[in-house]
C-alpha cells in the first residue's frame, strides 16, 4: 500500500490540531470538568491520531511528523489514564492563579448580570433617595443604623479620633465582614430557586449601596466616601458579584437550557465550578476584612489620597488577574 504523506497530512492534521487544544485548555484549568460531548469528542480524536501514527509509521517513513504524534498520543493517554481514579492532588497556587480565574471567565455572562444587577439597585435606591430624602431610615437597615446619621457630623466626628483608640471599630468590620460572607453564599445558594431570590438580593444590596453613596456625595463627602469603601470594597463587591455569579449558573442549570441531561446529571458538570467560585470569593472576602480593620476604618484626611490610591491600585490588579490570568501565549501550541 502506498500512502499519499502530503494528501494524508492536509487530510488529518484538523484532527490533530483540535486534540492539541483539547490539551492545552485542560491543562490551562486543570480542575475543569469538561462535558459529555466534550469527553467524547476527545476519545475518538485521541483514537484517530493513534490510527494515523500506525499508518505513517507501517507505510511512510516522515520521522518528524511521527515524533509529534507520538508527543501528542503520549499526552493524550497521559490524560485519559494517568490518574488511574486517584484524587488530583490539591496545588493552591494552580488554582489560585489558573483554576479560579480560568473557572470565572468560563462564566463571565452570569458576573455581568449579577454586577448589573446590582448596579441597577444601586441607580435605583440614589433615584429614590433623590427624590424623597425621608426615605433614608426605611433603606438602612438596624445593624447600620450609624448610617442614618448626617453624613458630614459623622466625618467630623470621625477624623477627630484617634485610630488607636477605635477597638469597636474592629468589632464593627468583623461584623461586616460576616455580613458580606453570608449575604455571598446566599446570593449562591438562593440560585436554588431558579435564581429570582438571587437577583433580589443583588438588587437589594446594591440600593442600599446606592442610598449611602448618594447621601455622602450629595453631603458633599464623596473625598471621605471614596477613602472608606474603596480600600475593602475593591475586593469585598466584586466577591459578593461572584456570589451572585454562583448563583446565576446554579440558576441555569436548574433550567436545563440547551441539554437533555437529567438535573442531577447537570450539576455534576458544575459541581466543580461552584466549589471554585465560592472558595476564591470567599479568599476576597478574608483579604476585604484584613484591609477594612487596618486601613479603611482609619479616618485622617491626609492620608485619604494614599488610601483612594491603594484601592483603585487593588481594583485593577484585581481586574487584569480575572482577565488574564491563566492564559497561554497560542505560541506555545505545537506545530507539525
Amino acid at each position: 500500500m502506498i500512502l499519499d504523506l502530503d494528501k494524508f497530512i492536509t487530510k488529518e492534521k484538523p484532527f490533530w490540531d483540535e486534540l492539541s487544544q483539547l490539551l492545552r485548555h485542560q491543562n490551562e484549568d486543570p480542575g475543569r470538568r469538561p462535558s459529555l460531548d466534550e469527553a467524547r469528542r476527545f476519545h475518538y480524536l485521541y483514537q484517530r491520531t493513534g490510527a494515523d501514527l500506525v499508518k505513517l509509521k507501517t507505510f511512510a517513513g516522515e520521522a518528524e511528523t511521527v515524533r509529534f504524534l507520538e508527543s501528542l498520543i503520549a499526552k493524550a493517554y497521559s490524560q485519559l489514564h494517568e490518574t488511574g481514579g486517584e484524587a488530583i492532588p490539591f496545588r493552591p497556587l494552580q488554582w489560585l492563579t489558573k483554576t479560579f480565574p480560568c473557572t470565572f471567565r468560563r462564566h463571565w455572562l452570569a458576573f455581568v448580570l449579577s454586577i448589573g444587577t446590582f448596579c441597577i439597585g444601586g441607580a435605583f435606591g440614589a433615584t429614590a433617595l433623590s427624590l424623597n430624602y425621608e426615605l433614608k431610615a426605611d433603606f438602612i437597615p438596624a445593624r447600620f443604623s450609624h448610617l442614618n446619621e448626617k453624613p458630614s457630623k459623622r466625618v467630623e466626628r470621625e477624623e477627630k479620633q484617634d485610630f488607636d483608640a477605635f477597638q469597636g471599630r474592629h468589632t464593627f468590620s468583623s461584623q461586616l465582614m460576616t455580613h458580606n460572607t453570608k449575604v455571598t453564599i446566599m446570593t449562591m445558594v438562593t440560585g436554588f430557586f431558579w435564581g429570582v431570590f438571587t437577583l433580589i438580593l443583588l438588587f437589594y444590596n446594591g440600593t442600599l449601596i446606592g442610598v449611602v453613596m448618594f447621601d455622602y456625595i450629595a453631603d458633599g463627602q464623596s473625598v471621605f466616601l471614596t477613602a472608606w469603601l474603596l480600600p475593602h470594597g475593591s475586593f469585598e463587591l466584586p466577591a459578593i458579584f461572584i456570589g451572585g455569579q454562583a448563583g446565576l449558573i446554579i440558576a441555569r442549570t436548574m433550567f436545563g437550557w440547551g441539554t437533555n441531561l437529567k438535573l442531577r446529571q447537570r450539576f455534576s458538570r458544575i459541581r466543580g465550578d461552584l466549589l471554585t467560585l465560592i472558595t476564591g470569593a470567599a479568599v476576597m472576602l478574608i483579604w476585604a476584612g484584613i484591609v477594612e480593620s487596618f486601613l479603611s476604618q482609619y479616618h485622617s484626611a491626609q492620608f485619604y489620597p494614599w488610601k483612594i490610591g491603594f484601592g483603585a491600585i487593588q481594583l485593577m490588579g484585581l481586574i487584569l488577574f480575572l482577565t488574564l490570568a491563566g492564559r497561554r501565549s497560542q505560541s506555545d501550541d505545537p506545530a507539525v
